[in-house]
């Protein structure tokens, strides 16, 4: 835990994968053709408080959706890029806008193409469901499951021991 808490201490920035993270990886095609998906209202808190804690929250994800889009703008989520496929390149920016070193960013994903990512930051989470090769690559495997409280729960750390909740401790 000495460990996962040093990790901890430096976020600055929580980003994150949508399809298995912050959905549970079940899709619907509604009557209009758009792809639909369930979200957390508690995964929604958890980015709420973490925001309002002066922490930033990023999604980088291959989906291009409209419901994955609103659901960033109904977040406040501003460092939002979709489409992402490779994703290194979007963390590249990201890290650039931010003046971020990876060190300081938690990232959560689940899947192949989150493997560069989760390999780079400087707290790698994912929810219990994600595919064996992310198991063994992160430093946390959330105890909830993806799209029903994963991101919550890696909130309520990034709140209890991060960067920014160490200045407003001190």
């Amino acid at each position: 835990m000495d460990e996962l808490n040093q990790r901890l201490k430096k976020i600055k920035l929580l980003a994150l994968d949508v399809d298995g993270i912050l959905t549970d990886c079940r899709l619907w095609m509604d009557t209009d053709g758009s792809w639909k998906r369930f979200y957390s209202i508690r995964d929604g808190l958890g980015i709420k408080r973490l925001q309002e804690m002066g922490y930033e929250v990023a999604i980088i994800t291959a989906s291009n959706s409209e419901d994955v889009r609103a659901r960033a703008k109904v977040l406040g989520i501003t460092r939002f890029y979709e489409g992402a496929h490779q994703k290194e390149s979007s963390f590249a920016d990201l890290l650039q806008k931010t003046g971020l070193k990876a060190e300081e960013v938690a990232y959560m994903g689940d899947d192949l193409p989150d493997l560069p990512l989760l390999r780079q930051v400087g707290f790698a989470a994912t929810a219990p469901e994600a595919l064996e090769e992310v198991k063994l690559v992160v430093q946390y495997i959330s105890k909830r499951p993806g799209g029903n409280g994963a991101v919550r729960e890696v909130c309520e750390m990034i709140i209890k021991n991060g960067a920014k909740s160490l200045e407003v401790k001190s």
